[in-house]
């Protein structure tokens, strides 16, 4: 009887063991690939990572995120029609404005220039919340939520003339990304502008191709111009976001209770982005004091010219978004 118990305990024993070694090596049911186009030691990646890591946990082993920085799997322009097939499930990448040129709202210039407004603006249930998902849907893909970097200020070689006072040529020939919800606005603020590519921004800087580089918040700027740019100017006319995206191939492949699971997960980590943007734009430009770069940094009221001329300029972006969506742009999101 003693034998008989002995191997009986013995037996369960072996067979937890099996079960617990046969649930660990279990492949998931899903696994998916997430891209960004940060680096891998950007906060940024850093969230992509926390977000596999906890929807790894919450589904008990069943969902895995594999994430892709840096490119990987191209370019945001790519990634995107990837998801449209569903052959990339996931990604955090910028808004591509080929299709659907609204899309590009996020980039328009002068709607927030602090870090309460922007709090407001990319919340869930705000307007440009739903708006962002409803251009992607209509293509086959789902918004998750709105990674916030920071404010978009003026890296230069030159002392900028005036720099709040649109009225005056700014003294640099100023390099743009190549939209017009940008360009526009440069001009209306008083810079001379050129579009080049963003692989191309140092070398442009260095060899005096241009003088200054619009589009890029201070932690991008520190990090890829430092050594060359000896002025920085917060101007706070715009922000660099990168909303999460989910392929509705994959999303319709996921339990509901799945789909639930990762929108609160998503969620809450991109509720995180804006108070961490303020920190990080503050840090780099600190940085950059301590690297040699004049930092010039000013209030809502001293900006306020700037903000009403680049507010001229959001008639035109009709020719590409459509009046319509201007003017419902203009009505939800202009200063009150």
């Amino acid at each position: 009887m003693k034998r008989f118990s002995i191997m009986m305990v013995f037996s369960v024993v072996f067979l937890c063991i099996a079960t617990a070694a046969a649930t660990a090596s279990a492949a998931p049911e899903f696994t998916l690939r997430f891209a960004g186009q940060l680096p891998p030691e950007h906060p940024g990646t850093g969230y992509m990572n926390q977000i596999a890591k906890e929807i790894l946990e919450r589904s008990g082993g069943r969902i895995e995120i594999k994430v892709y920085p840096a490119n990987q799997l191209g370019d945001y322009g790519l990634v995107h029609q990837e998801l449209i097939k569903g052959t990339i499930d996931m990604a955090m990448i910028s808004v591509p404005g080929d299709i659907d040129p609204r899309m590009n709202f996020v980039y328009i210039n002068g709607y927030a220039t602090d870090y309460d407004t922007l709090e407001k603006v990319f919340e869930p249930g705000s307007w440009a919340y739903k708006k962002m998902n409803e251009f992607n849907q209509a293509l086959g893909v789902k918004f998750l939520g709105f990674n916030v970097e920071g404010f978009i200020g003026i890296a230069s070689t030159k002392a900028l003339v005036e720099p709040l006072n649109p009225a005056v040529d700014k003294g640099v020939l100023c390099r743009v990304p190549n939209m017009s919800a940008y360009q526009l606005p440069a001009e209306a603020m008083g810079f001379r502008t050129m579009t080049i590519p963003y692989s191309d921004l140092y070398t442009s800087l260095q060899t005096g191709v241009v003088d200054a580089v619009d589009g890029l918040p201070p932690a991008a700027a520190y990090s890829i111009l430092k050594d060359v740019t000896k002025y920085w100017y917060a101007l706070n006319y715009s922000i660099e976001c990168e909303p999460y995206f989910i392929s509705m191939k994959t999303w319709e492949k996921l339990k509901p209770e799945d789909r639930d699971m990762i929108e609160e997960v998503v969620s809450a980590i991109a509720a995180k982005s804006v108070p961490l943007a303020k920190t990080e734009d503050e840090r780099y430009m600190k940085l950059m004091e301590e690297a040699g770069i004049q930092v010039f940094k000013y209030s809502e009221e001293e900006l306020l010219p700037l903000m009403k001329a680049v507010a001229t300029t959001w008639p035109a972006l009709a020719n590409t978004m459509t009046k319509e969506f201007v003017d419902e742009f203009v009505k939800e999101l202009a200063p009150k």
